[in-house]
């Protein structure tokens, strides 16, 4: 047996804390992902619902205010409302949660180019919304999501046939 050098008790105590608290942030995982989904879902969800109340003003604001390349006006509001409705659904609950969260992230990427001028404080909104979609989209929806509990008795019941 090689001694242990009296040096290393600290060290080793450090060590041992810092796996210790890593372990606590993995365990919260599932949460955070839950409550990322949920926040991002409600603010896209709203803006649709508030879009979808009155739709006369939702194209005008397309025509004259949001200048989306490419997409005559009133296909863009059916397309960006239509996807402000499904997809925070989606998201919220967990299935399809990358396709959601990337789904997202070109409506919110769309929201931020079409508009000729955006405050800064509604500019940050829109990257945090983009960072958190961003995670969702490269770590999934986390293991509190319909997702975890469809998928694996879709590929089993698929792999049996």
């Amino acid at each position: 047996m090689i001694p242990t050098p009296t040096g290393f008790g600290p060290v080793r105590r450090s060590v041992h804390l810092w796996s210790r608290l890593s372990a606590g942030l993995a365990a919260l995982q599932p949460l955070a992902a839950l409550v990322a989904r949920l926040y991002v879902a409600q603010v896209f969800f709203l803006s649709g619902l508030t879009k979808l109340r009155d739709w006369d003003t939702t194209v005008a604001l397309f025509t004259d205010e949001y200048k989306v390349p490419l997409l005559p006006p009133a296909l863009a509001a059916l397309m960006g409302t239509g996807g402000e409705l499904v997809l925070p659904v989606l998201l919220a609950l967990g299935l399809g949660g990358r396709f959601a969260a990337l789904g997202l992230s070109v409506v919110n990427a769309v929201a931020v180019i079409s508009l000729s001028e955006i405050a800064p404080a509604a500019l940050q909104q829109h990257i945090l919304w983009g960072a958190l979609l961003a995670g969702l989209a490269v770590f999934g929806p986390g293991r509190w999501s319909l997702e975890r509990w469809v998928w694996p008795r879709l590929v089993g019941a698929s792999s049996s046939t």
